[in-house]
């Protein structure tokens, strides 16, 4: 029998996305069969990007002091809601592109469980341990752990061809609808945000 899937659009330095994959774990928690994860990435960073992939902080985002205060105190409610304790609340300064081109590669390559490992670590290292996701060094070590083979990964950071389907992915996501993340898909219906285990379990249920 096939797993059951979710799919969910994410981006690695979205503290919501954090959040609810927490949700998400917990709502697996307590299901007798497997729910797979069906990775879509986003990039929460495109407006804001160099044709080389890097960042210009200088652009105008819209989102200024009183966005990310608003941002953190939503972070800290759910936070509470979750009972997690979190290192960083916002983590604008972080870039997520590295880790997601590992990631992409990670998922491509079918080791499920190896994707999975590297996934949760990531957001591990981030929002538990406060630590730079963009850091290749960093990234090679989480794969590593997760059981990947260090020198495909290296590779996989400076595969411009990847870097192209990764591109490829983040239009494909706006242009499925998805405007903001996490955004949780399962039989044709979709929840966005953090939401809490039991309205993950009706989304999949149905």
């Amino acid at each position: 029998m096939t797993d059951q899937t979710i799919t969910v659009y994410s981006d690695y330095v979205c503290p919501f996305c954090y959040l609810g994959r927490v949700s998400l774990d917990r709502y697996q928690s307590t299901r007798d069969d497997p729910l797979r994860i069906d990775w879509h990435p986003f990039d929460l960073r495109a407006q804001k990007r160099r044709p080389d992939g890097s960042i210009d902080h200088s652009v105008d985002d819209g989102k200024d002091g009183d966005y990310f205060e608003q941002a953190r105190q939503n972070v800290r409610r759910l936070a509470d809601d979750y009972d997690v304790e979190m290192a960083v609340e916002i983590a604008s300064d972080v870039d997520s592109l590295p880790a997601q081109l590992v990631s992409a590669f990670l998922r491509d390559d079918g080791d499920y469980e190896t994707w999975l490992a590297f996934d949760e670590a990531v957001f591990d290292a981030l929002w538990t341990a406060g630590r730079d996701i963009g850091d290749t060094a960093l990234l090679v070590e989480l794969a590593a752990d997760a059981g990947a083979d260090t020198a495909a990964v290296r590779a996989a950071l400076d595969d411009e061809t990847l870097r192209e389907e990764l591109r490829a992915a983040f239009d494909a996501a706006r242009q499925a609808g998805v405007t903001g993340v996490p955004t949780f898909v399962a039989d044709g219906h979709a929840a966005r945000g953090a939401v809490p285990p039991e309205h993950l379990e009706r989304l999949v249920v149905g």
